[in-house]
């Protein structure tokens, strides 16, 4: 039997394959074959020793497996065995520990079930436990009698293969001899020959009328036990069926209660343990409650508010207002869902015809580690990657889908209190990672001096810049304003390390947004992006850490949790929560909801202290009106899964177009050639634009240190300076980054581009 491809071998298998043992210091390693069967691990020097002899065997029920290093491992049972063995590949060594490890503990269970059962096992099963691992053990021995009636049969069929081959070939030596001194002996030949063949045949029909009694009689035994499980299922099913209605029964009558004493909710919230599992809506109700998953001891808690708020919130704002001590005097349960003030933005027809698809990603195969093996803790950035790795975007084109939603600032725009404006910001926030759940791709490192421009004004009211300011470290900074009132401008240094089984992505820098009619001027930062699986398994890619938004002219803050990715917890994965509140602390939304899906959010109309938490922290028990969708992603194209995941907006970005800069991304050869699926054409393109580069800082040095009063103080200077972007220390938010000075837009309307420089 060949060696079995999947990579986790199910309870139960028969696992084979090579694998090289220890023999001595002389031979050292010798490549042996190795039989996992029935909880044993035995070994042949070559498969066709199975039949006859085997030159070792191990009880996996007691032994120990420890794993040496990459593909060495460890099997002994106290002393008297043990097998030093190695794998071909780390790969091959995982698929054996797996298999042994399911094997073992297959093992030990059987060896406790069948001490624990006893020699006679109740006729009738019985629905305890017990009974349980009575009838799994009986089972259990029915198939090994089975298996072993089954590899008789397999061996009276290789004998009789043999013996009639041989019966055969002396029947025809018969027929051609002459009739002599050696007749005698042929004869006596055929007859010896015979007789094996009709001893091998009675013993192929013994055993397979053994094998046939044994499966007759356990036939109708299995079919009752069956019978007996299907009963216990169906019991199950309706016994969780009356739990569900009990449990819907109960939320009801919760949400149906009048207001609720903070001991109250406190004793409630307490046993139920979070009450639910997924933090989302209730599957027959829309009052869409949220709740924190208790894994992680939450910072609060969401009830829904006293039905008199809701009653009340439509037809006397004022007088909630004034009840609860709101600040925000015209703002009522729908506001945000639909403002009276800020009508929706009209359809502009686009002003060209956007393309929707690019060529597939061809299926290259390259070995990830034979890459990354040597590069575990350096910095990403400087590590040489071959294009297989990427994506046909740069990092600036990455920065630019962050307005794939932009009509949340639009909306913001409009907005008249500043605590729901925050909402929007907010949400536009966590927009910003919706596009990275399935983008495995690495984007182009832009090289210095790289633009990027996104011209959508006529068809979406904005325009962007992105310009890669500093290359060690890297830098981007980007700048983008909308006639409908708000400019947003970031800028983002990635440090990366590489931790062999993942990739870790830290944005450094910050992110403002500014609002031109009330002055608001809001900042925040990016949270930690993770990359799974490098060497082993399927990419996937994760979220986790915390973001403040600050509005810095009324103080508000809005802070964001993204919950990471835990296979234990009961909670929905890609999880994020938030609590809007003013410069006070007083809190005034709730936001909750996942990057990857929507984001919802509802007005807080009374909060209280809860109960302490598993870590000693006391939560805030808020009660919220019923929660509104403010942001839900858009679906990918179609076919996305072969165009890297894109986005219909990442679709466009590196469509050509006239008239952008000699230095925009559009026109990198390297990643244009990767987009037509000229993979090798696009590692030669990259290797030349990163010579190139190199040589071109170092002529910078050397001008630097010819300026400079001294060598050793030039020798580390760079006098860059970026063409569109320039440094200053902001007043507002206190931080020192790069903003747009101005003069692009102006050069492409008279297509001056002779400052820039021959980057390309």
């Amino acid at each position: 039997m060949s060696e079995p491809k999947p990579p986790t071998p199910t309870p139960g298998d028969t696992y084979k394959g090579w694998l090289f043992k220890w023999t001595n210091y002389i031979k050292g390693y010798q490549r042996r074959w190795f039989v996992l069967s029935n909880g044993l691990l035995s070994y042949y020097r070559t498969q066709a020793e199975m039949g006859h002899t085997c030159r070792g065997t191990i009880n996996l029920a007691t032994a120990n497996i420890a794993v040496e290093d990459s593909c060495n491992f460890v099997i002994s049972n106290g002393g008297a065995q043990t097998y030093h063995l190695k794998a071909n590949s780390e790969v091959e060594r995982q698929r054996w520990i797996t298999a042994l490890e399911l094997a073992k503990a297959k093992a030990v269970r059987m060896q406790a079930e069948s001490d624990d059962s006893g020699d006679d096992c109740p006729a009738v099963p019985p629905s305890s436990g017990q009974g349980g691992s009575c009838r799994n053990a009986e089972v259990q021995s029915t198939l090994r009698t089975l298996n072993s009636k089954v590899e008789d049969l397999t061996t009276c069929n290789d004998l009789i293969v043999k013996h009639g081959s041989a019966l055969q070939r002396s029947l025809s030596e018969l027929e051609g001899i002459r009739v002599g001194g050696d007749m005698g002996e042929k004869i006596r030949q055929v007859t010896e020959r015979a007789t094996l063949f009709r001893i091998t045949s009675n013993a192929m029909i013994n055993a397979c009328r053994d094998f046939l009694s044994l499966a007759q009689n356990h036939s109708k035994r299995w079919q009752k036990a069956l019978q007996v499980e299907r009963d216990q299922r169906i019991r199950l099913e309706e016994t969780l069926e009356q739990l569900a209605k009990q449990h819907n029964h109960l939320e009801r009558a919760f949400r149906g209660a009048t207001v609720l004493p903070p001991s109250f909710s406190n004793t409630v919230l307490g046993n139920k343990g979070g009450v639910s599992g997924k933090g989302d809506a209730s599957d027959e109700d829309d009052d869409n409650e949220f709740f924190d998953a208790m894994e992680d001891p939450a910072e609060f808690i969401t009830v829904p508010a006293d039905p008199k708020y809701h009653r009340r919130s439509g037809s006397n704002v004022s007088g909630i207002s004034s009840e609860i001590g709101m600040d925000d005097q015209s703002f009522d349960e729908l506001s945000l869902a639909s403002n009276p003030e800020s009508p929706q933005p009209l359809e502009l027809e686009p002003v060209r015809q956007r393309r929707t698809r690019i060529p597939d990603k061809p299926n290259y195969y390259l070995n990830l580690w034979s890459v990354m093996k040597n590069c575990i803790g350096k910095e990403l950035s400087k590590i040489p990657m071959p294009v297989n790795f990427n994506e046909p975007l740069s990092m600036l084109q990455r920065l630019s889908e962050d307005l794939e939603y932009y009509e949340l600032l639009d909306k913001a725009a409009k907005c008249q209190s500043s605590l729901e404006q925050m909402c929007y910001v907010a949400a536009f926030t966590v927009s910003s990672y919706s596009t990275t759940v399935h983008r495995t791709g690495k984007p182009f490192n832009p090289l210095l001096g790289e633009t990027f421009e996104l011209d959508r004004l006529r068809e979406c009211g904005y325009r962007s810049l992105c310009e890669q300011v500093s290359h060690h470290p890297p830098a981007a900074a980007h700048h983008a304003v909308s006639e409908k009132g708000w400019i947003l401008r970031q800028e983002i240094t990635l440090a990366s390390k590489f931790r062999g089984k993942y990739l870790s992505v830290m944005p450094l820098g910050s992110i403002q947004c500014i609002f031109d009619k009330s002055n608001n001027h809001y900042s925040w930062k990016k949270v930690t992006t993770t990359v799974h699986n490098i060497i082993v398994g399927k990419l996937w890619i994760d979220q986790s850490g915390e973001i403040d938004v600050v509005n810095h002219r009324t103080g508000d803050r809005c802070h964001l949790k993204f919950a990471p990715y835990s296979y234990f917890s009961r909670d929905v994965p890609r999880k994020v929560t938030g609590v809007v509140t003013d410069k006070d602390g007083k809190a005034h939304y709730v936001l909750s909801g996942t990057w990857d899906e929507k984001m919802e959010f509802s007005r807080v109309m009374q909060s209280s202290k809860g109960e302490n938490g598993t870590e000693g922290k006391q939560r805030t028990v808020y009660q919220t009106l019923k929660a509104k969708e403010i942001w839900i992603k858009n679906p990918l194209p179609e076919g996305a899964e072969n165009m890297y995941y894109f986005s219909s907006l990442a679709l466009t970005l590196n469509e050509t177009e006239e008239g952008v800069a000699p230095t925009d991304s559009r026109r990198r050869p390297d990643q244009r050639l990767m987009e037509e699926g000229r993979w090798d054409e696009a590692n030669a393109e990259k290797q030349r634009l990163e010579e190139k580069q190199r040589n071109t800082r170092r002529e910078r040095e050397r001008e630097a240190i010819k300026a400079a009063s001294s060598p050793e103080e030039g020798a580390h200077q760079d006098n860059y300076q970026a063409m569109w972007f320039e440094k200053i220390d902001d007043p507002v938010s206190g931080e020192t980054l790069h903003v747009y000075k101005g003069g692009y837009w102006e050069a492409k309307d008279q297509a001056s581009w002779d400052m820039c420089p021959d980057i390309f």
